[in-house]
């Protein structure tokens, strides 16, 4: 199976929550990485989202220190609203 991953930044400028992480996590820069797979025997290429992962703030580790969790992008976007409008 061929795969790609898609990466991106999202910024926040406030505070934000995200359901599956059980804390606020701070405003800043974020990494974003989407894994696809491709939908092989189609006349044309189709890729299908597997997983999307962010990059945040270890929460029982220093400053320095992320982890990757698993998020909807769904979720993701909604986040990215909330935080457009509080601005």
């Amino acid at each position: 199976m061929i795969t790609r991953s898609l990466r991106k930044t999202v910024v926040f400028s406030k505070p934000f929550e995200l359901k599956g992480i059980d804390r606020v996590l701070p405003a800043g820069d974020y990494r974003v990485v989407t894994d696809e797979e491709l939908i092989e025997d189609l006349s044309f290429p189709v890729y299908r989202r597997v997983a999307t992962m962010m990059f945040v703030p270890a929460q029982s580790r220093p400053t320095s220190s992320v982890e990757m969790v698993t998020i909807d992008p769904l979720e993701l976007k909604a986040a990215q609203d909330r935080d457009a409008k509080a601005c």
